[in-house]
């Protein structure tokens, strides 16, 4: 599977994500991140949420007041094709994709299409502070 290739620098995501957490007055207990296939979230999507869709990122909140913890699992295929549909980077859209996880966890839902406004600045606001 080499199109599954990809690096993250997990000092500076896990840096990030404290910063965003903290200004959300918010803090991590536990975030655990899976790359997973279309397929695998699909049937993930379908089995947790009763959605028949492709979608990029499920995340799963176990929180416990402003403690964040949770599973947030992401579609690399997705992530790619979204890149190239966006005309971005991957590396772009997957930190997009990261913090619209974190989001969830943070309490925000993209159901209506002003949620979704504001999840979509949030997601702006922040990929802007991420660390050089």
């Amino acid at each position: 599977m080499s199109d599954w290739k990809f690096s993250l620098d997990k000092n500076k995501v896990k840096f990030w994500i404290n910063q965003v957490v903290n200004i959300e007055k918010k803090v991590v207990a536990r975030i655990d991140y899976n790359f997973v296939s279309d397929d695998e979230l699909l049937e993930m999507n379908k089995k947790f949420l009763k959605h028949n869709y492709y979608t990029d990122v499920l995340t799963f909140s176990e929180n416990r007041g402003n403690r964040l913890a949770g599973d947030i699992a992401i579609s690399i295929h997705r992530v790619k094709e979204n890149a190239a549909l966006i005309k971005t980077t991957f590396d772009q859209e997957l930190k997009r994709v990261i913090i619209h996880g974190i989001l969830h966890l943070c309490g925000y839902n993209d159901s209506t299409d002003k949620e979704k406004e504001t999840m979509r600045k949030r997601e702006s606001k922040y990929l802007m502070i991420y660390p050089v």
